[in-house]
């Protein structure tokens, strides 16, 4: 009973440590009160340090347990250590400046660990509950509405903002959209920024990726059906790998991020409207890796120090197209470049490097990614040649603007031209790029290249009289050419239907600029022709619905809804109907 008394007062700690918190960020507090905060924080930590102790020594059997409080302990001792010592070296300043800085590292410290236990209390949600598409639209929904909450908080914005617009920026954020309805670095304080940086990242990779990691990392059991979604997710086929694949997706993504914002903070070295230039760089590389879209300039990256930034587009287009890849596509050649160099020096005993080592699912991915990045660099190379590209002298220029507006379109959102601007065929293409999207396993939207590509050999087939797609001697299963038709169907229809619905409540507004900005949404690109600031409430929400959609895709909702049915052990007599 005593146990069970303090098991509830150590999630009462946990959301008081949460309240605190929002509190100190996102309210302004008086001068009086300010010294207070330390002795708060100070408080609350040895409290939870206290309870992780009696924790630890009550669970005797449980080891992966045992280890995750461990580590809550060593992060807790670590910040209240770090904090004080601050605070004392800190002694010369004076009594309302002197709390300033251990409060940051209080603020981190605790932070990460209610990162830990968020991640842990929604791993125990997937556990007792048996639906995780379910769950995995679920957590999306309440993300964004949490989002727009936090984003509602007075030191989050400059001039303050409604429910619709925060619902708006958050929703967009966790779907990795990049549409927005307010100037992400003018209307947002940093604090408001990072916060949309984060809803970005959790957004990128997935709840479930987030908590599959931390029971990787603890070496924590994990249930049969969280490992069986996993494994659609990572489009793995052994399930013992799963929890592994997901651990080095966040490990891999952590990386590249870093390393992308190494590069933007060298690109932009010289360039002086960039006043944060590590902040700028973080958020960039986030933003772009998970093509999200969203960006601290005004206009994106049609800034005139910007749009001639050069090496700056060359590093974004390379994290947006690794972002929109996929990780199997990415672990895959990997695996297969890795085979390759051992076996340079290897006179005996070789690995194997076969045909499967490269999946078809690899080589589908490659090839239709690199038609459509070629394809579309000469298409807006000559298109817009008498257009945007007028603005760069440079050969060099012309071709990366080119390249850009290639990349861009296909989920990641960063505009380096104004799109008002550019001629209507180039328009009409970059819709269809966007409608493609991204590759089945990455942090983009949009149908999927696979998808695009299967649904196009099965053009190719059914024209050729075959009744089956074969592929690099292997054929494609009937029910993924089902999947994908299915998948063309309700993403026309979502997008028809929103068109319709702006229609009526935007009636002066130009067809061409409602579609792009449907097509955007349902795609999560986030490129617009400035229609969304000046959108009305009713279409706000329309497009926060097609983004939501767009996300976490209807088909796996309706997989979700309708997908328990007894499977039938009897085929009825087959009829044709007439298609013409």
């Amino acid at each position: 009973m005593k146990f069970k008394t303090l098991q509830n007062l150590y999630r009462f700690t946990d959301i008081l440590i949460l309240f605190f918190l929002i509190f100190d960020f996102g309210f302004s507090i008086k001068e009086d009160y300010k010294p207070f905060r330390m002795p708060v924080y100070t408080i609350i930590t040895s409290l939870l340090i206290f309870f992780n102790f009696v924790k630890h020594s009550s669970y005797t059997n449980t080891k992966a347990l045992k280890k995750t409080i461990k580590f809550n302990i060593a992060i807790l001792l670590t910040t209240i250590i770090a904090a004080l010592t601050v605070y004392y070296l800190n002694h010369d300043l004076p009594e309302i400046e002197r709390p300033l800085r251990p409060k940051v590292i209080y603020e981190i410290g605790l932070f990460f660990y209610l990162l830990i236990r968020l991640t842990f209390f929604i791993k125990f949600i997937y556990r007792i509950y048996f639906n995780p598409a379910i769950l995995f639209v679920g957590s999306f929904g309440i993300l964004s509405l949490i989002g727009a909450l936090l984003l509602m908080l007075p030191n989050i914005t400059v001039h303050g903002i409604s429910f619709i617009d925060a619902l708006f920026t958050a929703t967009s954020a966790i779907c990795v959209t990049g549409l927005a309805v307010l100037d992400t670095g003018k209307d947002f304080t940093q604090l408001g920024q990072t916060v949309i940086l984060i809803l970005i990242q959790i957004g990128g990779l997935g709840i479930l990726t987030f908590t599959s990691f931390f029971a990787y990392f603890f070496k924590e059991t994990s249930s049969f059906r969280e490992g069986m979604y996993m494994k659609d997710f990572t489009s793995t086929e052994n399930l013992q790998d799963v929890f592994k694949i997901a651990a080095q997706i966040v490990a891999f993504t952590l990386g590249i991020e870093l390393l992308g914002a190494i590069f933007i903070f060298m690109s932009i070295d010289r360039i002086s409207i960039v006043e944060n230039k590590i902040f700028f760089s973080i958020f960039h590389s986030i933003s772009a890796f998970c093509n999200a879209g969203f960006s601290t300039s005004s206009s994106s990256f049609y800034e005139p120090s910007l749009r001639v930034d050069y090496s700056l587009q060359w590093v974004l287009m390379v994290l947006i197209i690794v972002g929109g890849i996929g990780y199997n596509f990415i672990f895959n050649s990997s695996n297969y470049l890795k085979r390759s160099f051992l076996n340079l020096f290897r006179k005996k005993d070789k690995i194997a490097t076969t045909v499967r080592v490269i999946t078809l699912n690899t080589k589908i991915t490659l090839a239709t990614t690199s038609i459509l990045l070629i394809a579309g660099f000469i298409f807006f190379y000559f298109s817009e040649a008498s257009h945007s590209l007028k603005e760069h002298t440079s050969t060099f220029g012309k071709i990366t603007t080119a390249m850009f507006s290639s990349v861009t379109p296909r989920t990641a959102g960063f505009n380096t031209v104004d799109y008002t601007q550019v001629a209507t065929p180039s328009l009409l293409f970059v819709i269809l790029l966007m409608w493609i999207g991204a590759s089945p396993g990455s942090t983009g939207g949009g149908i999927k290249t696979s998808t695009f590509a299967i649904a196009t050999l099965n053009i190719l087939a059914t024209a050729k009289g075959r009744k089956r797609i074969e592929l690099n001697t292997r054929e494609i299963s009937s029910s993924t050419v089902n999947r994908a038709f299915a998948i063309i169907c309700i993403s026309l229809i979502t997008i028809g239907i929103s068109i319709l619905l702006l229609l009526f409540f935007e009636p002066e507004t130009d067809l061409l600029a409602i579609a792009f900005e449907c097509f955007s949404a349902y795609s999560t690109v986030g490129l617009s022709l400035n229609l969304t600031p000046t959108l009305s409430d009713p279409s706000k929400y329309v497009l926060i619905a097609v983004m939501f959609v767009g996300r976490i895709g209807l088909l796996n909702l309706l997989f979700g809804m309708l997908g328990q049915v007894e499977q039938k052990f009897y085929q009825y007599p087959q009829e044709n109907i007439l298609i013409n």
